[in-house]
């Protein structure tokens, strides 16, 4: 399995390819914001290549990449922990080990058996596939956690024209197939590796910018960041402070704005406790004013919802579907309950909304609902685009803390409006808030940490992008084309390794 009768003879060569397999995943989660060096996702991906080629790679190996990318690019889940989950900074430490320890997981189990099954013949093609093949399996798996796809850097790169035809995890593809063929040409001389390399990253170049269509009248939207402090949010003097601050920005802004937003949860109490306060608030928006905001529900059989409520429809809702494990429900409670008493971790008992759930209608838009975790699946969010003309996402991101958590949050946000050729509307508790336009760029931004009011100009988004009619079918067929040659050819060279040693069976 070595690279090279050099790579073979030299003294360590493994534990240097584990340095570089780390080495690599630290590379990827520098090609996300806020460090946004796009250029460096297809070197950490080559150098994740070339370390798995050299002498001894194997499972391990790729567990190693996974330990560079997650304890990087996850490092805010340390700070959910300890600084908002009241846990101390032992345990927190501990947790934080345990949880990167088990998402490297992902890329070690599929990157070894790529390493088993897929010939050495052709595997620049079956690493990009077996790549993607994993980020998708990481996304689907025990309710899934596709952060840090390797596709996130493409905003602002020359791969962004891809994303409305192939979504995010046909970036992964081709960053992945363009650093595979980097480490043949740079290190092998494989010089017939740069013609595909042009190609991949040229062709972008030809396709259309906009392949939706702007309608309607402008719409003023003004969405508001109260930036109240966590720790004290469901105190009696934390619903004080949230109803007093929103009533006040709101009214600032209401004669401006056709449609005013307020984050997750932005009022600390259930719907039916803040009901008067909605009709007071709706009484004083003028009459073609919009409010929505997040809020808890609960309904008549007492279970919890984290729901997007337009305030001056009681029938009307959005129920997040897709809820955090461990923030908002516990997975296997019957399990775990135990032991996360005896940690004494704080835990939520949300209840999911129903995957088919039809769009808001505010403000003459059609809007689709993401609730803060949800907009990193792309999946989910194109669903929620195809009846919709405008995308809205609320999120708390207060439990990043001053981590990079937030601005990948937001980069993520942009890659949803880019797939989908929507305004996407972004209102959080403490930032970022943005307007992100339908080729994924920020057209209005509010600081982090301060309170803050973002205003700006958006359109219905008419028609359809490649992505969404298509979904992840182009993807799954050059997966399929990539990985089948060099897995047959794996499979042949085991049995006839099989057939000509057969004691080694």
């Amino acid at each position: 399995m070595s690279d090279s009768p050099r790579a073979r003879s030299f003294p360590g060569a493994s534990l240097l390819a584990n340095v570089l397999a780390t080495i690599a995943g630290v590379l990827v989660t520098l090609s996300f914001a806020p460090f946004e060096q796009w250029w460096l996702g297809p070197i950490g991906a080559g150098l994740l290549y070339g370390a798995l080629r050299m002498e001894g790679g194997g499972f391990l190996r790729a567990w190693w990449f996974g330990v560079g990318l997650f304890g990087s690019g996850a490092s805010w889940v340390y700070v959910s922990i300890h600084d908002y989950g009241y846990t101390g900074m032992p345990l927190a430490v501990l947790l934080t080990m345990l949880f990167v320890a088990c998402m490297a997981l992902f890329p070690m189990l599929w990157m070894g058996l790529w390493q088993r099954f897929c010939s050495r013949k052709l595997d620049v093609l079956s690493f990009a596939a077996v790549f993607v093949l994993s980020e998708l399996f990481r996304t689907w798996a025990f309710t899934g956690f596709p952060w840090l796809l390797l596709g996130n850097s493409a905003v602002g790169s020359p791969l962004a024209s891809w994303v409305p035809v192939l979504g995010v995890y046909g970036i992964s593809l081709i960053i992945a197939l363009s650093g595979a063929l980097l480490w043949n040409l740079a290190l092998r001389r494989r010089w017939w590796a740069i013609a595909p390399l042009i190609v991949l990253w040229s062709a972008g170049l030809l396709l259309p910018t906009d392949w939706t269509q702007s309608g309607g009248q402008p719409a003023r939207v003004a969405l508001l960041q109260g930036n109240l402090p966590q720790l004290i949010k469901w105190s009696a003097e934390g619903q004080r402070r949230a109803a007093n601050t929103y009533a006040a920005m709101t009214r600032a802004v209401q004669d401006d704005a056709d449609l005013i937003v307020w984050p997750e949860t932005a009022l600390p109490m259930l719907r039916d406790q803040a009901e008067p306060f909605l009709e007071r608030i709706q009484a004083t928006l003028p009459p073609k004013t919009g409010l929505m905001t997040g809020i808890v529900e609960r309904d008549a059989d007492n279970r919890f919802y984290n729901s997007v409520i337009p305030i001056d429809d009681p029938s009307a809702q959005y129920r997040k579907e897709h809820l955090v494990p461990f923030g908002e429900y516990v997975p296997l409670e019957s399990w775990l309950r135990g032991i996360i008493g005896f940690l004494d971790l704080p835990m939520s008992s949300m209840q999911s909304g129903d995957s088919q759930q039809p769009p808001l209608m505010v403000s003459g838009l059609r809007i689709g609902v993401a609730i803060c975790y949800e907009i990193v699946y792309p999946e989910l969010v194109r669903q929620r685009a195809l009846s919709s003309t405008v995308l809205l996402t609320v999120s708390n991101d207060t439990w990043f803390g001053h981590s990079i958590g937030p601005l990948q949050h937001l980069q993520m946000a942009q890659l949803r409006a880019l797939e989908n050729g929507r305004y996407l509307l972004r209102a959080t508790s403490n930032g970022v808030t943005a307007i992100i336009s339908p080729q994924g760029e920020i057209i209005a931004q509010g600081p982090q940490f301060e309170e803050a009011t973002v205003t700006g100009d958006i359109r219905l988004q008419l028609g359809m992008t490649p992505w969404m009619h298509y979904g992840l079918l182009p993807v799954w067929i050059l997966i399929g084309l990539l990985l089948a040659p060099g897995l047959v050819l794996g499979i042949n060279e085991c049995l006839k390794a099989r057939r000509q040693h057969p004691q080694d069976a």
